[in-house]
């Protein structure tokens, strides 16, 4: 397979590219040269990804060009590279690109808004990842495609060439490294296709702020009457679960801009976790398993392709990526205007926070900069189990610039927009992990109505004496016994316990944060 279309400027001479295949070629191409590929009984692509099944945040790299990367949140999230270390592995991506015998070329748009989209070139050598970027990336139309001109930035996906070892600055076969001045994202020794996704909101995390523009992860929906809604949390709390809701329209699932109009989804499509997807849960998303989307490491019936999705021996971290539109009530341009209610999810390990709190100013800045939840199985690379963490932004593996920089601009923004901000603990109740209970689905839902319905607004309080926030003693649909969580746990004095050691993990991990934060930010630290 050839075309006209050439990638030579960038110093790729193979000839074999094809450009912005319709999803039925590249599911042919899929069968014929992805190893393993198949269709499943409900119309999805079936594919691995290979040793990886989950991001690599060690492997992350930002290039540090001097003056044009002086204000990046350098660390642990984004660890400098070289531009000498970058041009070899770019190198090496390259010279890749052209042993290959065909290569793939997706160009789509990030951003529904014309005013702030960027256009973006996925260049791949598996089908795969083309149609799982095709479904991730706003797709133009052939007017769009024909005027598409050169990208704002490219990504080099040779994720199945591995990285040099002995190249300095690489910490093992695979890397994953961002340039910021050559707007290129290089990837090597990984063919999970979440690296691109979550590569391509990196970038907006960064140039987004530069214009006045909040990058957030989260997911956003509306009600009847334009109310928007946002979800902020990782990977596993409930941010896609919760927002595909019949009753109101999705504007995106996880990763969102808010500018001085309203907000906007970076994404024309959706990736959620499948583990233990269901029909009866989850029949938005179920239903979304189609002809066009992309089933990654699910286990199925090799005679039937019926998918086994309580199956996790490949991985926990099994994924459907589906085009927004494929969600019945999705908000087509994926836009809304400035929201109503600011929604923090957590999954509390722990067991110590109540399933929904009233925030505060201060309390909603306080959790945003602490992102506190828990790393949940299988969606990094070697985590099998719950662990508990604090994100900063409830994202921090994708943010490029300080923390204080993205808290900063939403508190100006639902201070200026009167928006209200709520805690919900979507992990555990009744004791820690292990003892107690995963929080129902069916008691968040109703207190995701309450919030939406305007039924919290004036009910009764109870102030929490660790973590000061207040506590409604009554939600609909919600038995009051769960409501404070001291009170589903066996034993009183050991979630006593377990909320100072909580409160003790919030205060230890704010310390790094305090000194860029306010004194009204940090008013808001458990009284312990």
């Amino acid at each position: 397979m050839s075309s006209d279309f050439s990638l030579e400027y960038l110093g790729i001479t193979n000839q074999n590219v094809a450009r912005n295949l319709s999803r039925a070629m590249l599911y042919q191409e899929a069968i014929l040269r992805d190893e393993g590929a198949a269709i499943s009984n409900l119309g999805g692509l079936m594919l691995r990804s290979g040793e990886k099944t989950g991001r690599c945040p060690k492997d992350k790299r930002v290039v540090n060009i001097e003056g044009l990367t002086d204000d990046v949140w350098w660390g642990k999230v984004n660890i400098p590279l070289d531009p000498h270390n970058y041009e070899i592995n770019r190198e090496r991506a390259i010279d890749y690109f052209n042993t290959v015998s065909q290569l793939y070329v997706f160009d789509g748009f990030a951003g529904w808004d014309p005013a702030y989209r960027i256009k973006v070139r996925v260049i791949c050598t598996r089908p795969y990842h083309a149609l799982f970027m095709q479904n991730m990336l706003i797709r133009p139309d052939e007017q769009d495609l024909e005027e598409f001109g050169l990208p704002d930035f490219t990504i080099m996906n040779a994720g199945k060439f591995p990285a040099n070892r002995q190249t300095d600055q690489m910490s093992s076969k695979t890397s994953i490294a961002l340039n910021f001045e050559a707007n290129e994202l290089t990837i090597l020794g990984t063919e999970y296709a979440g690296e691109m996704k979550k590569g391509v909101f990196s970038i907006m995390h960064y140039i987004m702020p530069k214009q006045g523009v909040l990058s957030m992860h989260c997911s956003a929906n509306e009600g009847e009457d334009g109310d928007v809604s946002l979800f902020f949390g990782l990977s596993g709390t409930g941010k896609t679960t919760l927002s595909a809701d019949p009753r109101r329209a999705l504007i995106g699932d996880d990763e969102h801009c808010w500018t001085e109009d309203g907000v906007f989804n970076i994404e024309g499509g959706c990736y959620a976790k499948a583990i233990g997807l269901s029909a009866d849960k989850e029949p938005e998303i179920f239903d979304a398993i189609r002809f066009g989307s992309v089933l990654e490491n699910v286990v199925y019936d090799p005679n039937t392709h019926v998918v086994d999705f309580d199956d996790s021996s490949i991985t926990e971290n099994t994924r459907v990526a589906y085009p927004i539109d494929f969600i019945e009530n999705a908000k087509i341009p994926c836009v809304g205007g400035h929201p109503k209610n600011i929604i923090f999810l957590t999954y509390d390990a722990f067991g110590v926070l109540p399933p929904i709190s009233k925030l505060t100013s201060s309390q909603a800045m306080y959790h945003f900069i602490s992102g506190y939840t828990a790393k949940v199985a299988g969606t990094e690379d070697g985590v099998t189990e719950p662990q508990a963490t604090f994100s900063a932004c409830f994202g921090d593996a994708f943010l490029v610039l300080h923390p204080a920089r993205y808290a900063e601009m939403l508190a100006e923004k639902m201070d200026t927009h009167g928006a209200k901000a709520w805690l919900i603990n979507t992990g555990m109740t009744g004791g820690s992990y292990g003892v107690g209970s995963r929080m129902k689905l069916s008691y968040t839902r109703a207190i995701i109505d309450a919030i939406h319905s305007g039924s919290l607004d004036e009910v009764d309080t109870v102030t929490d004496p660790v973590f000061g926030v207040e506590i409604p003693t009554e939600v609909p649909g919600v038995p009051s016994e769960v409501l404070i969580p001291r009170d589903t746990w066996a034993d009183a004095a050991e979630y006593d316990v377990a909320a100072e050691k909580l409160a003790q993990l919030f205060t230890t991990n704010f310390e790094e944060y305090r000194e860029a934060s306010s004194e009204e930010i940090a008013s808001a630290s458990p009284r312990s």
